[in-house]
């Protein structure tokens, strides 16, 4: 760990004025040793900390002078200057402090004199009438006060002036406040000034009755007792003004209880007199004078929730609880402040009042304990459990333990914790074990689902209060439990704190409890066993935050029990998997986290190596599982000392790690191995300098345990060999066509070692030097990633050559320059939007090369003549600023030039020349200059004006395609040239007219005569034609649409984003005469202007989003400016827009679009400046005017405002910067959605959607999961009403209008439109078990509206009713609810039957009963019981399921009510079934499935409506009753009413497939063994299910159910339905296998289809291999058509899932096809198989990758085959096992074959020639200009690694086997290399200069080709029996080839 630097302490010096300086020169001595020269000597020093020490050496020198001596003039004028020096340093200087501190020990003698000096100090202090300075008199007196004895003696001695003065404040501050109405900045001064004085006040009236000897004070004429009063006064008012702070209001409320306290006589009487203060009320005559005049108006006036709540704290805080002093009063006012706290909890919902709620609560709860050590048994019993306070508590507690805010969950955690508590003391000794109250708590938190996050932090309370052993009595599995949530990350956290605080509990009370026996075996069981499953076998996302948050607080707690879970791990065989750690992750995980938290450590001997080897970090290092491989890394890097040194060790395992895991696709790991890798550096250079140390020392034995054993050189040694190789590796891997992944990596590592072994300065020591590893070919290296299309990979590129020395990246060669700089200019103009960030980049490092000047001087053929930047007597301006100004200027030129030609010419510009590029270019130019320090001022404001004026004229050109009516701009559809004509046309019609009239108007075109292009071709330049089309090689150009569209958005984005930066970078002339400002106050309120026009204009989305980006960053300058004008523009900008849409004017020019354009953005960047610390006053009068706005009024002229406002308001809740603060207004934007859905309008409806869809995310949260019922986003109906109280009436009083026109008696359909809205929020509630206890929001009203909504005709509203009910019925009464329900459905014999409403009330129930499932315990007796009652309600009701009900949507709703009640009665535990038998409900059962149209077919074929719903109810009843059955012996010998074939054979697909899925889960291996076991019985041992399987393959047109069939085939045992084939589908085994495989090569657009028939077509294929091994050459055409067939399907064409199917394939024929022996397949098939293998393992889906690399794990698993690496077993990354792959590949070869045949293959391999063809015809093309193509982008596969691969392993292979070889056959492939390489050399020639940057595609693929043919022509030498290095020219190839030669460099 690197430990940070101690920053200076900074002390501003003293100063004193001429006089007093003057005085004391005329008292100092000659010697310089009285008093006088100490202080004369001080106050001449400059530095603070020198003068500390001055001051205290004053009382000292005192100390020796004679008393006699005190009376020395010199003496007392010292002290008067010293009294000036204490009142004039500011409070937060340490010099004040010390002053204070050291005359305190002023000797006695000069006591008095002193007191006299500082006295006549302070008096002048308050004669102040400067307001502004009344601050720093308060602070004096808050510092006198404060541990300064001298202090308190002077404010003793003027107590009456010092509260007059403070008086004299409070009054005259406010009164100025209100004169900077508007100015926030100078209110906040002042709002702080007055809480300051106000928190003094309080001070001194809390020493009052020190400073005032007896109650002479309290005499009405006294002057402290008239300023007392005027206090309380005061402070009565401040209570009471909201325009205050709310601290400001805090402390006022206390300074009132305080006061009250303080002046009363008596104790007793001031409970009475605060209870009349928060209760509102006066009880008599008796109260006295003075509070009535000062604070009575609180009794009598009604004041706001804040002030009472403050009152409330004032109360708690300030008066004293402990020792019963105010009697049964005091009780009775702790119990109304009770009250008072519970309904000011129902009334304020601002953010901050909830906060200073809870924390007041927290405060009444510790004041409750505190009164119980002298309270009476009244007190006591109303503070119980079960008393109505606590209750409320309780209430509180379960409303806001899931609070948004961190505070109130915080405080809620300690109201609990303290409630606990509470009724802990009413016990008085009884067991809290046994106790009802905390038995009952634990019963109804663990009821509680996991998702709430309150549910942990209360039972962490009660596991330190009860013990843990309650609650695992209870569960013992809970620990696993809370393990399993952990994969949520938003309860990581809260599991976690749980988790150790029960562990901790448990480990205590076992040691405690079993002193002699162990104990830590059962503590392991419990906490450490669940935890080592979780880490084999979990996911990813909980394995990580489990690794993060619990096994570190495990290993602490129990550090020796990481050798516990070494062993089990270590013993263990699960290997992982992609998806899952497996042992050697999770033994990885443990060893990290004991590593990195100091458990394993050289110095206690106890290391990673001493427990594991290193071949199990090796394994690690690639295991597939990401995480395992960062987990590994971590264990080398990380220590928990930052100058552990590094063995060798674990620096080639570092190398080895490098070697494969660059190339990482995963942002986020890719994130931890470079910060991994950082600390392992950092390590380096820490341990470094020890050993610099320790090397000069001479004493290496004595000063470093673990140092002693090397020489500390040749660890230095090691240090620098293993970092030149890291860096040499990393250069190597920025090779041609390296992936994106790899490069981010390289040049990230590169760019943390540049950071941390910088170019060392002086005489320091460095280890390592990056920049003497690099030479200018790598510089070039790092800037060709300039041309990546990824712009993290071009910005990570830029920062390492800035990391890098000057004279490392210094161009020499002028051509050079010039060429790269011609390259940016042309880039800057290219139309592919990533050109020109490559311009930028390329500009900004020209710009650091101090050449730039001159080159481009001599290229434009202009002498540089003098040089403006070095003047007459100035020193000469830094290079870079020089460039950057050149730079800019040529740009700027270059971009006027082209506006001037696209303002006659827009197309030409889009097609030739889009001038977004430059623009771009520019700010990324200002990007190198820090704009407050420049040298060339005059020069850079004539810069500054010509870009804004330059920005509006491009924003003017462009603007009329961006605001044209167009909601997405002018996008006409012409992709040929023939219609580029009329776009001309068209963009020539709308720029002078484009405006929101000319759009508001109809608008007639004329008749053209043909096209009309004569008139236009006039004063338009044709676009087919013309030379100005011409590209800059002649090509004629095309324009489209698209290209016009992303010119202009792209321009007006980039003009947007630099008088963005302008306004944000560049300094503010604020005067004329301002010497550094750049921008003057007028041009920034243009270019505010200029942005209120585009935002509240333009109708492209980009346009105005972007426009946005630019404005915030204005937004934010404005509001911390200090200039008065400037900082009032953003509140009159948002009162202009307000009043100019609430004014709706026709001829607005507001964008009136139907989610109105950029308006909510411009507000937003408006509401979003303002300081959030502040009263937020914008936002509330916004919100306000808005929310008005919105609702509906009846007197609304138009609808465009209330439009604007949803709008709006919509942005303003989505808004996350606005945070709680926008809280309080989500009840009236609920409303005013709600009653929006209502208008005739259809633009208000769809508005008032949007906004009504933003708020149920921001009250209900960011839908994280595909379910849409997910509680993680629900909310109890007790907290939603508690949250938002308002709702409670409006939607009470909503649903009981929705629900008068739900059931009208006439026939018509009347369907409101609020339904909808309000079932969907009444649907997201659920039911808590916490709902039982009392509440003042009732649900009970709301139950009659829903079931009457549940009787709609419309089946959506029905469904959402049903849904909606649930958290309206109490769990205890949805028995008797479900069984009043069933009683209200229509007997079989009733004569009118509405289905409609029998659907909906079967939809309640079934709801309801789903709850009332998953809510109760199985065990529980009273649940079955009342289960075998709604079993029999509903057999009376079974007339519904069968045929006599005519209607199939009930009948499917009736019979999903069966479907459930069976599972429930099914998981009934033994012995608590109901009597079903005697009920005989099997028996009704089998009746409605035998008469049921299952059994007796469809009567007619027409579609019924609800049919399929039935019949898939129907199968689901049939597939549970067998089930069911199956278990009861008495049930197997009856005959089942519908067979398993039967229902196989239906005529429905939704049967078939239902059935086939239920088959399949019977099949598959997730299915737990003693399930399966169960289950097969009873389904598939009937004999004819394989028959009905083929039958249904030849037959089946489903294809879903043809897909389920084949995989079901394939899960079978081949041997037990093959032979069929021909007794049911009359053919042979071997023309069923030809048929499969016609079936996988027509079905390519049927991806499942496909996937199921090769993986079957692959099994019987395996299986004919193994059964007729004689005949294979009888189906030698069939192998090599399924070995096409493979081949096919390994294409990167096809979909992802054929692919993934390929490789299991390739996974299950591995023993038998690819690593056997004895070849079976030749050779040629043999290696097509293997080349898949090859092909998959570089695909771009990692999981078609990690599914190949199980390939080679199946491959390296063999008897034969495992001895050959330590990776046998193992399961790889596709990195390396691409590397093993070809390395087993080259073992197997010389097995099957002499080489003769298959070294020619693999050599063709190498060279590709499948592609060297089409290389060759695509190489000289010019690449076509794709406005948002990035041409070919690699995301993973790498062609030269698997180049490398092959050459690395073929080496040996050609030395040994070149005699063997046919020289025919490698001079004909010699011969075609050869030209191969010639032509490629042509093709380079012809590329223009830099093609890196102007020809990126083709530069890249000709080096990747050539490098192919050098590596091939390099082992065809070998192969000759030539020299290693006869070839010339050989390029290098990726850091694998080269990696052995620098391995062992350490």
């Amino acid at each position: 760990m690197v430990s940070k630097k101690k920053k200076d302490t900074q002390v501003a010096a003293l100063i004193v004025g001429q006089q007093d300086l003057e005085t004391l020169r005329s008292f100092a001595d000659a010697e310089g040793k009285n008093l006088a020269s100490l202080l004369l000597h001080c106050v001449q020093l400059s530095d603070g900390l020198v003068q500390i020490h001055c001051i205290k050496q004053i009382v000292p020198l005192l100390d020796k002078i004679d008393g006699n001596q005190a009376c020395d003039p010199m003496f007392r004028n010292c002290l008067d200057i010293l009294g000036h020096i204490y009142f004039s340093v500011g409070p937060k200087n340490p010099l004040k402090k010390v002053l204070a501190s050291s005359l305190n020990g002023l000797p006695e003698p000069f006591f008095a004199d002193a007191v006299l000096s500082f006295t006549r100090c302070l008096q002048e202090e308050l004669k102040t009438t400067d307001l502004y300075s009344y601050r720093k008199v308060a602070d004096n007196i808050a510092s006198c006060m404060e541990n300064f004895n001298l202090g308190r003696t002077i404010v003793t001695n003027l107590f009456k002036d010092v509260l007059q003065f403070l008086q004299k404040i409070l009054v005259e501050i406010p009164e100025e406040n209100r004169k900077f109405t508007g100015n926030h900045i100078a209110q906040t001064e002042l709002m702080h000034d007055l809480l300051t004085a106000i928190r003094v006040s309080v001070t001194l009236v809390q020493k009052v009755q020190e400073i005032c000897q007896g109650d002479l004070w309290k005499i009405p004429s006294s002057p402290v007792w008239q300023s007392m009063c005027g206090l309380l006064s005061i402070f009565s008012k401040f209570l009471r003004n909201d325009d205050l702070l709310q601290n400001i209001q805090s402390t006022s409320g206390l300074a009132i209880i305080l006061l009250i306290k303080t002046m009363c006589d008596t104790t007793e009487i001031v409970p009475g007199l605060v209870n009349h203060l928060i209760l509102h009320s006066v009880g008599s005559s008796r109260e006295p004078e003075w509070f009535m005049n000062s604070c009575g108006s609180l009794c009598v006036e009604d004041i706001p929730g804040p002030a009472l709540l403050f009152l409330c704290q004032g109360a708690l805080a300030m008066l004293d609880w402990k020792n019963g002093s105010m009697g049964q009063n005091g009780e009775k006012l702790l119990l109304d402040i009770a009250n008072v706290l519970f309904s000011l909890s129902l009334q304020l919902k601002e953010s901050s009042s909830e906060m200073f709620l809870s924390r007041i609560l927290v405060i009444w709860t510790e004041s409750a304990l505190d009164s119980f050590e002298s309270s009476s048994w009244s007190l006591k019993s109303s503070l119980n459990g079960n008393s109505d306070t606590v209750g409320r508590l309780l209430e509180y507690v379960y409303t806001h333990w899931e609070h948004p805010l961190d505070a109130v969950r915080h405080q809620t955690k300690t109201v609990f914790r303290n409630l606990l508590q509470i009724h802990q003391c009413t016990l008085e000794g009884s067991d809290c074990v046994s106790d009802p109250f905390f038995s009952g708590l634990i019963e109804s938190l663990l009821r509680l689902e996991w998702h709430v996050k309150g549910k942990y932090t209360c039972l962490s309370c009660l596991v330190d209060c009860v013990g843990i052993e309650s609650i695992l009595a209870v569960n013992k599995t809970i620990p696993s439990q809370i393990l399993e949530v952990m994969g949520d990350h938003s309860l990581a956290s809260h599991a976690s704190d749980l988790l150790e605080t029960m562990f901790k509990n448990h480990k205590n009370r076992l040691r405690y409890q079993s002193l002699d026996s162990p104990w830590i075996d059962q503590w392991h069981e419990t906490w450490v066993s669940p935890l080592l499953l979780i880490l084999r076998e979990g996911s990813l996302e909980q394995t990580a935050y489990v690794i993060d948050y619990y096994l570190p607080k495990l290993l602490k707690c129990s550090p020796e029990s990481l050798s516990y879970m070494v062993k089990i791990l270590q013993t263990s065989t699960n290997t992982g998997s992609c998806h899952s750690r497996g042992s050697l992750g999770a033994l990885m995980a443990c060893l990290r986290t004991a590593r990195a938290h100091g458990y394993l450590q050289s110095s206690s001997h106890v290391t990673w190596s001493s427990l594991v080897s290193s071949a199990k970090i090796k394994q690690g290092l690639v295991h597939q599982h990401c995480q395992v491989r960062i987990d590994a890394l971590g264990l080398l890097c990380e220590s928990h000392r930052s100058t552990e040194i590094i063995s060798v060790e674990e620096m080639q395992l570092v190398q080895f790690f490098i070697l494969y895991n660059l190339n990482n696709q995963s942002p986020g790991m890719r994130q931890q191995t470079c910060s991994l890798l950082q600390k392992l550096f950092s390590r380096i250079q820490e341990s470094s300098q020890v050993l610099y140390k320790l090397e000069q020392s001479k004493s290496q034995q004595d000063s470093m345990d673990d140092l002693t054993e090397k020489n500390p050189s040749e660890t230095l040694q090691q240090y620098q060999d293993f970092m030149s190789s890291i860096c040499n590796s990393l250069f190597r891997a920025l090779f041609p066509g390296s992936s994106h992944s790899t490069k981010f990596s390289a040049l990230t590592i590169l760019g943390s070692i540049a950071e941390l072994f910088p170019d060392p300065e002086g005489k320091t020591q460095a280890v390592f030097q990056l920049s003497h590893e690099i030479d200018f070919a790598q510089v070039e290296t790092i800037m060709e990633c300039f041309s990546s299309t990824f712009e993290e990979v071009k910005t990570l590129a830029f920062d390492l050559l800035m990391k890098l020395p000057k004279t490392v990246v210094h161009i020499q060669d002028p051509l050079k320059l010039q060429a790269l700089f011609c390259a940016a200019m042309d880039l800057s103009t290219s139309t592919r939007p990533y050109d020109c960030v490559t311009a930028s980049y390329l500009l900004r490092f020209l710009i650091g090369q101090e050449g730039l000047l001159a080159t481009l001087a001599a290229f434009f053929n202009s002498p540089p003549g003098p040089s403006p930047c070095q003047r007459h007597g100035e020193e000469p301006v830094a290079f870079v600023e020089r460039n950057t100004l050149m730079v800019i200027r040529h740009l700027l030129e270059n971009l006027e030039r082209e506006i001037s030609q696209a303002e006659s010419s827009l197309l030409q510009a889009a097609a030739l020349f889009p001038m977004y590029g430059r623009v771009h270019c520019i700010i990324g130019a200002f990007q190198q200059l820090s704009l407050n320090n420049l040298a060339l001022v005059t020069e850079w404001r004539h810069v500054v004006a010509k870009l804004i004026l330059m920005s509006y004229r491009l924003s003017a050109v462009v603007a009329p395609v961006v605001q044209s009516s167009s909601p997405e701009g002018l996008i006409p559809v012409d992709t040929d040239s023939e219609t580029a004509n009329r776009l001309q046309m068209i963009l020539n019609e709308i720029q002078p007219r484009d405006t929101n009239d000319y759009f508001n108007q109809v608008k007639m075109t004329k008749k053209l005569n043909g096209l009309g292009f004569e008139d236009l071709a006039a004063g338009v330049p044709m676009i087919a034609t013309s030379a100005e089309m011409k590209g800059k090689e002649g090509q004629s150009c095309d324009v489209t649409a698209q290209a016009v569209l992303v010119c202009c958005w792209r321009s007006m984005k980039e003009v947007a984003l630099l008088l963005g930066m302008l306004c944000q970078l560049v300094p503010l002339q604020s005067v004329p005469e301002a010497p550094d400002g750049l921008v003057t106050v007028e041009q920034v309120k243009n270019i505010g202007d200029y942005f209120k026009q585009h935002l509240l204009q333009s109708r492209h989305r980009g346009a105005f989003e972007l426009a946005y980006t630019g404005f915030v960053k204005l937004t934010q300058v404005l509001t911390r400016c200090h200039s008065e004008c400037l900082q009032r523009l953003p509140e009159q900008w948002l009162r202009d827009v307000l009043e100019e849409i609430k004014s709706s004017n026709p001829s607005s020019k507001l964008c009136a679009t139907r989610r109105s354009a950029g308006i909510p953005f411009y507000i937003q960047a408006l509401l979003t400046s303002e300081p959030k610390k502040g009263k937020m006053d914008l936002l509330k009068i916004t919100m306000k005017e808005l929310i008005s706005l919105a609702v509906p009024s009846g007197d609304s002229q138009s609808s465009v405002p209330q439009v604007h406002a949803l709008n709006i308001l919509r942005a303003l809740f989505r808004d996350t910067r606005l945070g709680e603060n926008i809280i309080p207004y989500v009840a009236d934007g609920i409303q005013a959605a709600v009653l929006g859905f209502t208008s005739p309008v259809w633009a208000v409806r769809n508005s008032s959607t949007l906004l009504f869809s933003s708020l149920i995310t921001r009250i209900f949260g960011v839908k994280r999961g595909k379910d849409e019922h997910s509680k993680k986003n629900r909310m109890t109906g007790r907290e939603f009403f508690s949250r938002f109280p308002a709702l409670y009436p409006f939607l009470l009083k909503q649903l009981e209008v929705v629900a008068s026109t739900v059931d009208s008696d006439s026939s018509e359909l009347k369907l409101h439109p609020n339904l909808f809205l309000l079932l969907l929020i009444l649907g997201r509630l659920y039911p808590s078990p916490m709902d039982g206890s009392s509440s003042a929001l009732s649900m009970a009203p709301f139950v009659p509206f829903i079931r009457r909504c549940g009787l709609s005709a419309v089946y959506r509203s029905r469904e959402m009713a049903a849904r909606a009910l649930v958290p309206f019925v109490m769990i205890d009464q949805i028995p008797n609810t479900i069984q009043s329900l069933l009683s209200e459905l229509p007997n079989c014999t009733d004569l009118c039957i509405r289905q409609n409403h029998v659907h909906g009330m079967l939809l309640q129930v079934f709801h309801l009963l789903q709850s009332y499932s998953d809510s109760k315990h199985r065990a529980n007796l009273d649940f079955q019981q009342e289960l075998t009652d709604i079993t029999v309600c509903i057999k009376a009701k079974l007339w519904l399921a069968k045929r006599q009900n005519p209607c199939l949507v009930t009948r499917a709703a009736c019979i999903d009510i069966l479907i459930l009640l069976t599972r429930c009665l099914d998981e009934a535990p033994k012995g608590s079934q109901p009597g079903l038998k005697i009920l005989g409900f099997w028996e009704e059962i089998g009746t409605i499935i035998s008469e049921s149209e299952l059994k007796t077919g469809v009567p007619c074929s027409s579609a019924i409506p609800g049919l399929i719903q039935y019949l898939q109810g129907l199968t689901r009843l049939v597939i549970a009753t067998m089930f069911a059955t199956a278990a009861d012996p008495s049930e197997k010998t009856k005959d089942r009413p519908i067979s398993l074939i039967q229902l196989l054979q239906s005529d429905f697909p939704e049967v078939r497939l239902l059935t086939l899925e239920t088959l399949l889960h019977l099949m598959t291996p997730a299915v737990p063994e003693k399930k399966r076991g169960e289950e097969r019985g009873p389904l598939l041992s009937l004999p004819d299910v394989g028959e009905t399987l083929l039958k249904m393959a030849m037959e089946e047109k489903h294809q879903e159910c043809f897909a389920k069939v084949l995989k079901i085939l394939h899960c079978m045992d081949v041997s037990k339905w093959l032979p069929l084939t021909e007794s049911c589908i009359h053919q042979t085994p071997k023309e069923f296998l030809t048929w499969t495989m016609s079936v996988a090569n027509a079905s390519n657009e049927r991806t499942k289809i496909q996937s199921e028939a090769l993986r079957l077509a692959s099994k019987l294929v395996t299986h004919h291999v193994q059964m007729c091994k004689e005949g294979l050459p009888l189906m030698e055409t069939e192998l090599k058509q399924w070995v096409q067939l493979v081949a096919y399907c390994c294409g990167g064409e096809l979909q992802t899932e054929t692919r993934l199917a390929a490789a299991e394939v390739l996974i299950s024929i591995t023993p038998f096809f690819l690593t056997n022996q004895r070849q079976i397949l030749g050779l040629p098939d043999t290696l097509t198989l293997w080349k898949c293998v090859f092909i998959l393992l570089q695909n771009e889906e990692h999981t078609v990758r990690d599914r190949a690399a199980e390939v080679v794990q199946t491959a390296l698993s063999q008897e034969h085959t495992c001895r050959t690496t330590e990776f046998a077993f193992c399961l790889v990354d596709a990195s390396m096992a691409l590397d093993l792959a070809v390395a087993l590949l080259c073992e197997l070869l010389p097995q099957w074959d002499p080489l003769a045949t298959g070294l020619p293959i693999l050599l063709e391999w190498l060279l590709g020639e499948d592609d060297i063809r089409k290389r060759m015809d695509n190489a000289p093309q010019v690449e076509d200009d794709f406005v948002f193509d990035k041409g070919e982008v690699n995301f993973w596969a790498e062609t030269l690694t698997y180049v490398s691969h092959l050459v690395k392993h073929l080496s040996p292979l050609c030395k040994k086997s070149w005699p063997s070889q046919d020289p025919r056959e490698l001079n004909k492939l010699r011969k075609t290399a050869s030209q191969q390489y010639q032509h490629l050399s042509q093709l380079a020639k012809e590329l223009p200069p830099t093609p890196e940057f102007s020809k990126t595609t083709d530069y890249t693929r000709l080096r990747i080709q050539k490098e192919r043919t050098l590596a091939c022509l390099k082992l065809l030498d070998f192969l000759q029996g030539k020299e290693e290095n006869s070839t010339p020219g050989l390029l290098r190839l990726p850091y694998f080839w080269h990696f052995n030669s620098t391995e062992n460099k350490v």
